[in-house]
């Protein structure tokens, strides 16, 4: 979790729009991390310093090899997942 900095199998994880899409947040890789559904519903729709949370690394587009990694380990076994991952 980019918030809380337990680690969670892929499936327990969500993805957040660190800036909410409700306030002119982008689906883009500089704007989503992953993080536990606790942390998310915490957060809910405000920016992290409102809800007093930091990020453990702020977002970036992802390079080659963690795209590569992240494809062959989600992308075949969990089917939400492949939206974001295959584009």
């Amino acid at each position: 979790c980019q918030y809380c900095g337990s680690i969670h199998s892929a499936g327990d994880l969500t993805l957040d729009h660190v800036v909410p899409r409700s306030r002119g947040g982008k689906s883009t890789w500089e704007n989503l991390v992953s993080c536990c559904r606790r942390c998310n519903n915490r957060k809910g729709d405000r920016l992290p310093t409102e809800a007093g949370m930091g990020l453990v690394r702020h977002p970036q587009p992802f390079n080659l090899h963690t795209s590569r990694n992240l494809m062959r380990q989600l992308g075949h076994h969990q089917q939400a997942w492949r939206k974001y991952l295959f584009y």
